[in-house]
């Protein structure tokens, strides 16, 4: 099984959308079996927190539900757990470092990274504009799903 952490800083808008929209992704290609999704914040500011309305407005407007979803900050052990740790932007990788994880096995990338233009993802907490982040989250968990399906077949043969 392969085990994938969406980070970035609250968990509340970014990376739970990633998290939801993955999971669909996932369970529309047949591989839920395969694939553990989750999502954690660097900081604990929103801790306990549900996603933001706004996030969880435009998941639904997808028809994708992040119901019962609270805010958790990674922490140290993390690492171990996850077979990749997704961060939504350089800052979050940043902050990834600042906890103490020194990535030595290649496990954290930025989520755009698997994209044809690897960039940020757009951080809707400032500019409220939740449809430009749900494009870039929707491009990159598609560009995730197929390096990830790549590799389950290789695995496989």
């Amino acid at each position: 099984m392969t085990r994938i952490l969406f980070v970035c800083h609250g968990n509340i808008c970014r990376s739970p959308m990633a998290e939801f929209v993955m999971k669909d992704m996932v369970e529309k290609a047949g591989l839920s079996k395969q694939i553990h999704i989750a999502s954690a914040a660097t900081t604990a500011e929103e801790i306990g927190n549900p996603v933001y309305s706004l996030a969880r407005r435009k998941l639904a407007e997808h028809g994708i539900s992040c119901e019962g979803k609270t805010a958790r900050q990674m922490r140290y052990p993390d690492y171990q757990r996850y077979d990749l740790i997704i961060g939504m932007d350089q800052e979050n990788l940043y902050d990834m470092r600042r906890i103490g994880l020194d990535d030595p096995e290649g496990k954290i990338h930025l989520l755009m990274d698997y994209t044809d233009c690897p960039r940020d993802v757009a951080d809707p907490w400032y500019t409220r504009d939740f449809e430009a982040t749900w494009r870039d989250i929707e491009e990159g968990c598609r560009g995730l799903l197929a390096y990830l399906t790549k590799r389950h077949e290789s695995k496989s043969l």
